[in-house]
């Protein structure tokens, strides 16, 4: 596969390592994981293992200190053969970015290297059940009391909520105006007030262990603080959202490819008895991969040059991000309908990944910012429209 993402010789050890847990761990267990739909613990544990839950934190905290584009080229690999594994491995990064950029976090540097050291998994817990996908517009509040501050949240959506060590959650400051005052936080997940209040049970990404989390009463000092009161909206958007942004386009692009690789795969090596030949020497299939694989690669080119953009921020770099990310879930949408087309009743009938696949892609159609907040935020920015 031509490597688009531009990676340094260490990068490329990296990827190298997540390809042969991609294709050790994470395949062996993928079936079970969607069909139980459990969370892929034997994928996240040979992750942290091998170093790659500190993939981008900074060295001086004992991570590899890689950026966007080793962390792109990683997801990318995983989400080919386990779509959960590589959503919480998205979601733990994007975190833990927020973590890095802090200067309010008094627990920083420890958390951090409990992270480098494969020891601490983290996620993010920003949309509520009152703002639903709006995750920029918490409505839970937090209350200061001589200096400390006390909030409860219905937060909806956590990935790895039942397994994560702790939560980068968001709350409106004391007395906002509007909901976009708000504040990031930190959140043990083990702590006292916080509940884990069902299980998932989706169509697609079964593994994630997404779920809805209460937090009750949860006491914070400042030092729990990741932003300063009100200044949330400077990390969700500087920080979290290209994050985020970024890990679920790669996400998406690398369903595509394992939709692509398991078609060709069946084109080849599926023959008919009465005369000899295979699905391949079919036009139309062979018509379906090509296209297949076409809208892969721009895809994936568009992710490319988003990385180029972000090395090398200008005005418009904010639009490429959410091109990218656009751009990838609907081709992740388009390439696995056309594997299940061209696959036919193996498909359908789940002889093959395809199936998984299909439904894994469904999955961030719906998730924030969705397809539709991006179509309408891209729309603003193209027309110099305030995104809020």
């Amino acid at each position: 596969m031509i490597q688009v993402y531009g990676l340094s010789a260490d990068a490329q050890q990296y990827l190298s390592t997540a390809t042969r847990i991609a294709q050790e761990v994470a395949a062996a267990h993928a079936i079970e994981v969607d069909e139980r739909g459990r969370f892929p613990a034997e994928a996240m544990r040979r992750l942290a293992d091998d170093g790659l839950m500190g993939l981008c934190v900074p060295k001086d905290s004992g991570g590899k200190g890689e950026g966007m584009r080793a962390f792109a080229a990683v997801t990318e690999e995983l989400a080919m053969t386990c779509g959960s594994t590589a959503m919480v491995y998205v979601m733990h990064t994007a975190a833990a970015q927020a973590i890095a950029a802090s200067t309010t976090f008094a627990y920083r540097n420890p958390v951090l290297t409990e992270i480098a050291a494969g020891k601490h998994l983290t996620t993010l817990a920003f949309s509520e059940a009152g703002s639903r996908s709006q995750f920029w517009a918490p409505t839970s509040k937090l209350e200061e009391n001589n200096g400390d501050f006390t909030t409860s949240a219905a937060k909806s959506w956590v990935t790895a909520a039942g397994h994560a060590d702790s939560y980068v959650a968001t709350g409106q400051k004391p007395n906002a105006a509007s909901p976009l005052e708000s504040t990031v936080y930190f959140v043990c997940a083990k702590g006292k007030g916080v509940k884990v209040t069902s299980a998932f049970n989706g169509l697609g990404l079964r593994g994630n262990d997404s779920a809805p989390v209460s937090l009750e009463q949860i006491e914070l000092k400042p030092g729990d603080l990741i932003s300063h009161p009100g200044e949330g909206p400077a990390v969700i958007l500087q920080v979290v959202l290209p994050w985020f942004a970024v890990g679920t386009a790669a996400m998406a692009n690398g369903l595509c490819r394992g939709a692509v690789a398991r078609t060709i795969e069946h084109l080849t090596g599926t023959r008919f008895e009465h005369d000899g030949s295979s699905l391949r020497d079919l036009p139309n299939l062979r018509a379906r991969v090509a296209e297949m694989s076409t809208r892969t690669e721009q895809s994936r080119a568009l992710l490319g040059h988003t990385l180029d953009q972000i090395e090398q921020p200008s005005e418009i770099t904010p639009l490429f991000v959410l091109q990218s990310r656009l751009a990838a879930l609907e081709a992740a949408l388009d390439v696995t309908d056309l594997a299940m087309k061209a696959c036919g009743g193996a498909a359908f009938s789940r002889h093959l990944a395809i199936e998984r696949l299909f439904r894994d892609a469904r999955a961030g159609w719906v998730m924030a910012p969705t397809a539709d907040h991006l179509r309408d935020f891209i729309g603003k920015a193209l027309t110099g429209l305030p995104l809020f």
